[in-house]
């Protein structure tokens, strides 16, 4: 199936994009994943299920995506790829930790894919409007749950405060390299592909300071030209391949009953 593409725009820059899209998405699905049986509440347990599924449902897309411009099939791009070929943030590597820092991350992830797709959807390459628009109403549900639980643990107790407080402490600088720059950037912002990561990062901030502090969660940012900028130092490497150890012994773990039987189905 040919992909259409804006005028001026390669496919080189576009499958940049959209694996990074679609490993962030793999790889915190996974993480996610780890909250199966574990999770404080059998709500949870259940929920953090359903968005693993999600997610990595999401990657599936995007990972087609890929495969229809070329790329090898989705299998091969999740099960076959060395650690060091991903293109994942830094942030959805880190281990699972305790739940109010998987609760913090999966707020500030689910803000920025909102604030991302929202963008996406007005993008002039049409694959990547029409997937927006098909995944963005799950990434809503996504958001209305984490944001809820953020609202109620921030101030709940003494206890929760100190918790998801330690917790904001330790994601936000992660969470900025989720707007990490890419090396193909100013040619998807200039052809109206996407309108760039700074841009993003700016109306993410605008989402996710107010909640945060509405919760009565301190954030390191200063308010300026009717938004605010970060006091702390983003988490960044991943889009270049520089991850962490982390993400090396996810993937052998992921990848190892695939690599015992190559040619297994992970989705259908």
């Amino acid at each position: 199936m040919a992909i259409e593409l804006p005028a001026g725009v390669s496919k080189h820059a576009v499958a940049e994009f959209v694996l990074s899209l679609a490993d962030d998405e793999l790889i915190l699905g996974h993480r996610d994943s780890e909250w199966t049986g574990f999770a404080p509440i059998l709500e949870e347990d259940i929920a953090f299920s359903n968005i693993a599924q999600d997610e990595m449902g999401h990657s599936l897309v995007w990972f087609t995506l890929l495969g229809q411009m070329g790329e090898k099939n989705p299998d091969a791009m999740a099960f076959e790829r060395q650690w060091q070929d991903f293109r994942c943030c830094r942030f959805v590597q880190y281990p699972k930790g305790d739940f109010a820092y998987a609760v913090v991350r999966q707020y500030l992830f689910d803000a920025a894919e909102n604030v991302r797709l929202q963008a996406l959807v007005k993008s002039s390459a049409k694959s990547l409007r029409e997937i927006a628009e098909r995944i963005i109403r799950e990434e809503n549900y996504h958001l209305m749950h984490s944001q809820g639980l953020v609202e109620r643990l921030g101030d709940a107790t003494d206890e929760s405060h100190k918790r998801m407080q330690n917790a904001v402490d330790i994601a936000f600088p992660q969470a900025l390299g989720l707007f990490e720059k890419l090396n193909t950037e100013p040619e998807l912002v200039s052809n109206k592909v996407f309108p760039g990561n700074d841009f993003l990062c700016a109306e993410w901030m605008k989402e996710v300071v107010p909640v945060l502090t509405k919760s009565t969660l301190h954030l390191l940012v200063a308010e300026r030209d009717g938004g605010y900028v970060a006091n702390v130092k983003s988490d960044v490497g991943g889009r270049q391949g520089k991850h962490t150890d982390h993400l090396r012994r996810m993937i052998e773990d992921m990848q190892s009953v695939y690599r015992t039987a190559p040619g297994v189905k992970w989705l259908d």
